[in-house]
C-alpha cells in the first residue's frame, strides 16, 4: 500500500537548523499567559498515521487537514504504522512528538508476511521494538528518528513491546525524560522511564522502573505525568483490572515515589485507556482525556478537575460539551496549549478557516 502524503516536508535539514537557531535565540519557555489555543494529536486505526486538530476554546476541535493525516505512518515507521502519539513542549521552545512504532494490520496491507513482526508465541500480541521520535520548532518542519531497543541496549533482544511513549522535561536532570510501557518477552507490561539526547533522536539511558503496582499480577500501562500547582507530580495510568480503567498516583519527584491510590478516576462503566491531562488556559481546571475503546464507535471521554481528587464527567466527543467538527473516532491522543501565533501559522499552512 502506497500513500501520497509528504514525508515531513522532505525533512529539509538546513532550513530546519536555521529555524531552530532563530527560535532558540528569541524564545523563552512559553508561559500560560501567552497561550491562546489548543492542539490535539491523535491517530486512527484505519491509517496508523499522525493527525492534528486545533481548538480556540478547549471545547471544540477541528482537524487541521480535513480528517486526513498530517504525516503518514508508512513514511516514518519501521512497521509502516504509528500509534499512541504524544506531544509536549520543551524548555528550548521545541515541540517533541513520540509515537509507538507498531502496525496492527501490516499483514493485511502487505507490509509483512506475518501477523506480527515476531512470533506471537514468544513475544505476545502486538509486539514491537521501539519508537518514532520527532522534533520541531514550528509544528510543520520536523526531524525524525527511529529508535529500536534491541539495537541500542544490551539485554533487550527479548523485548516484547515498547508502547505509548510520553515525554516531559525533568528539571533536576535537565533532560527530556521519556516514560512508557515495557514488556519483556511474554511477561506483564510495566511502567519505566529513560532520558533522551538533546536532539531527540535516541534514548541515552537504559529504562528504569517508574512505578510498581501493589498487585504484581495486574498489568499497568499508558502513564501520563502532569506537574501540579503545589510542586508535586500527578501520574495517571491504566490498571488492567475488570474493567480496566484510569488510576492516579502522586509524587514529589518526577521519576519515582508515586503512591498508590485504589480508586478509578475515569467516568466509564466499561474499559478505557490512554489518559492525558491538560490545563484550561486562564483557569484552575484540568481536563482528563482518555480513549474509550469499550464502546462502538470508539471515542474519547473527558472529566474535569481542579484538585486532582474530584472529577466532573464531561461525557464523550459530540455527546456533551466536548465537540469535533470534521473528524470521528480518534485514538490515543494528547493536547497541549499553543500561542495565537503558533496556532495561526499551523492553520494557515493547512488552509483552515479557523480564525486566531
Amino acid at each position: 500500500m502506497k500513500t501520497n502524503y509528504p514525508l515531513l516536508n522532505k525533512l529539509v535539514v538546513i532550513p530546519f537548523l536555521l529555524l531552530a537557531l532563530s527560535s532558540f535565540a528569541e524564545s523563552k519557555k512559553a508561559q500560560e499567559n501567552d497561550m491562546d489555543a489548543y492542539l490535539l494529536v491523535y491517530f486512527t486505526d484505519p491509517t496508523h498515521s499522525l493527525f492534528m486538530a486545533l481548538s480556540t476554546d478547549g471545547y471544540t476541535f477541528t482537524d487541521v487537514n480535513q480528517g486526513q493525516p498530517v504525516i503518514a505512518g508508512d513514511t516514518i515507521a519501521n512497521q509502516k504504522g504509528i500509534r499512541d502519539p504524544h506531544i509536549t513542549r520543551g524548555p528550548d521552545g521545541a515541540f517533541y512528538v513520540a509515537m509507538t512504532d507498531l502496525h496492527l494490520f501490516a499483514k493485511q496491507l502487505g507490509y509483512r508476511e506475518t501477523t506480527w513482526e515476531r512470533p506471537q508465541e514468544k513475544y505476545d500480541w502486538g509486539n514491537n521494538r521501539g519508537f518514532v521520535l520527532m522534533k520541531s520548532y514550528d509544528l510543520i518542519n520536523w526531524t525524525h528518528s527511529n529508535f529500536l531497543f534491541d539495537e541500542a541496549f544490551e539485554g533487550f533482544d527479548e523485548i516484547g513491546c515498547a508502547w505509548a511513549p510520553q515525554t516531559i522535561y525533568d528539571p533536576v536532570e535537565e533532560k527530556m525524560m521519556i516514560y512508557f510501557t515495557l514488556r519483556m518477552g511474554h511477561g506483564l507490561t510495566k511502567l519505566v522511564y529513560a532520558y533522551t539526547d538533546d536532539d531527540f533522536t535516541k534514548l541515552v539511558t537504559k529504562p528504569k522502573s517508574l512505578f510498581e503496582y501493589p498487585d504484581s499480577t495486574i498489568q499497568i500501562l499508558d502513564a501520563d505525568i502532569t506537574p501540579m500547582p503545589d510542586g508535586r507530580y500527578c501520574m495517571m495510568y491504566v490498571a488492567q483490572e475488570r474493567p480496566g480503567g484510569i488510576k492516579v498516583a502522586f509524587s514529589d519527584y518526577i521519576n519515582k515515589g508515586y503512591k498508590y491510590e485504589p480508586e478509578m478516576v475515569d467516568q466509564e462503566p466499561g474499559a478505557c485507556e490512554a489518559p492525558n491531562v491538560w490545563k484550561r488556559i486562564g483557569s484552575d481546571k484540568y481536563v482528563l482525556m482518555y480513549d474509550v475503546f469499550s464502546i462502538q464507535p470508539h471515542n474519547f471521554g473527558f472529566a474535569e478537575t481542579s484538585d486532582f481528587t474530584t472529577f466532573s464527567d464531561l461525557g464523550h466527543f459530540n455527546d456533551g460539551v466536548m465537540k469535533t467538527t470534521n473528524f470521528t473516532s480518534p485514538k490515543h491522543g494528547a493536547v497541549i496549549q499553543l500561542t495565537k501565533k503558533e496556532a495561526r501559522k499551523l492553520a494557515e499552512h493547512y488552509k483552515m478557516n479557523l480564525k486566531f
